[in-house]
């Protein structure tokens, strides 16, 4: 149990094999830790969660499944407390549920059994899988199998946070009381059961907040840690500064805020050219964060030489549920997908003004890029200001 706790010291049993740390007070804690030769190396990787979850990272940077990672989960709880900040405490707590899932989905199932059995969950494992639903493709039978179940009240309670339709109980296979349901799904609410952990530290006093954070800032580490964070988020809320809304709208003209890498790839697809794997992630995850309907991003790949309605119809479905971030520009450069160069674009090339910053920075992600535009264009520049944006863009 001691190694699955490294993994997981969202587990209950933490307050029992780790007492001395988990009900030590948060001050204390932190003020015995801070002068610890382990706490160069815990402070690294604390901001590197912060900075993975400011820039849509989708896994903690460099994990490590070890001892010091329970003290930077408790760590990172009285840092979302202190920090009293929904939007970061939102991005840490994917970030760092999504590494959950991703741990928990190459863990051994009978190690997984000693987590449903820590969180006190019915789940049942059968020797032969049972098929619990099918799906005909062109007159082709499609069985979805698999050999565990959890009670119906489990079921619900993990699943009460998450609103999709699939995941309502009358959508899925129930017998005797059991939901019949894949690895992957039980892992998946596992998954935000560990993010309602981290968010689940809703402060209703503010006077209590601020004794509790004073007390803290005594610690010299402490406050270092809080202000450095506290820069990163400053620096990345540059995006919030041209913030507009860029969900898809019936009947509107996205070509002139479109990034030249979309441009590209979407030019390819009219044209019949046959597109690459990676080509087609990105435009289906890049339209779907732009929240386009889902047909309209089939049609995308209509015109591909090898388009099957059905099979790509399944393939967006399953990418719109999962929700991936398309790939930042850093990635688009490593995939030879930018086309900045190709298409002497001056926004990707020279970047913008910040404001904020007082300085000319590069985009870094295609859909700042389509806000960035999309900001612009909403708003009529003062005549002393416009010759000064047509220089920055």
């Amino acid at each position: 149990m001691f190694d699955l706790i490294k993994r997981y010291p969202w587990l209950p049993s933490l307050e029992e094999y780790y007492s001395g740390i988990s009900s030590r007070d948060p001050i204390e804690f932190f003020d015995e830790i801070s002068i610890s030769e382990k706490y160069d190396e815990i402070k690294t990787r604390v901001l590197n969660i912060f900075n993975a979850a400011f820039t849509n990272i989708e896994i903690i940077p460099d994990y490590k499944p070890d001892e010091i990672n329970i003290f930077i989960y408790i760590i990172l709880r009285i840092l979302l407390f202190v920090l009293d900040n929904k939007s970061i405490s939102n991005r840490v707590a994917n970030l760092y549920a999504k590494n959950t899932n991703k741990e928990l989905d190459e863990e051994r199932d009978y190690n997984l059994f000693e987590i449903f059995k820590d969180l006190k969950l019915d789940v049942l494992y059968e020797e032969i899988p049972v098929v619990y639903k099918k799906r005909i493709v062109k007159d082709q039978q499609e069985h979805f199998m698999t050999n565990y179940k959890i009670y119906f009240i489990d079921y619900l309670k993990l699943a009460s946070n998450l609103k999709d339709e699939y995941r309502k109980l009358v959508n899925n296979a129930l017998l005797q009381g059991y939901v019949y349901i894949k690895l992957e799904s039980l892992n998946r609410l596992l998954q935000e059961f560990v993010r309602k952990k981290l968010l689940n530290q809703t402060n209703t006093d503010s006077n209590n907040l601020t004794i509790f954070k004073e007390k803290l800032f005594e610690i010299k580490e402490f406050k270092e840690l809080y202000d450095t964070i506290s820069l990163i988020w400053e620096s990345k809320k540059e995006e919030l500064e041209y913030s507009i809304d860029i969900t898809f709208k019936e009947g509107k003209d996205y070509s002139g805020v479109l990034p030249p890498c979309i441009k590209e790839i979407l030019s390819k697809a009219q044209e019949g050219q046959n597109l690459t794997h990676t080509e087609r992630l990105f435009i289906l995850w890049f339209l779907n964060a732009l929240k386009y309907p889902e047909d309209k991003i089939i049609n995308v790949f209509s015109t591909l030489p090898d388009f099957d309605r059905e099979k790509t119809a399944y393939q967006v479905k399953y990418a719109m549920k999962k929700g991936y971030t398309p790939y930042s520009c850093k990635s688009l450069k490593s995939y030879t997908l930018c086309m900045a160069n190709q298409y002497k674009d001056v926004l990707c090339l020279d970047g913008y003004y910040s404001r904020k910053l007082l300085v000319q920075k590069q985009i870094s992600h295609p859909l700042f890029y389509v806000q960035y535009k999309q900001f612009k264009s909403s708003i009529k520049p003062k005549p002393e200001e416009k010759k000064s944006d047509e220089r920055n863009e």
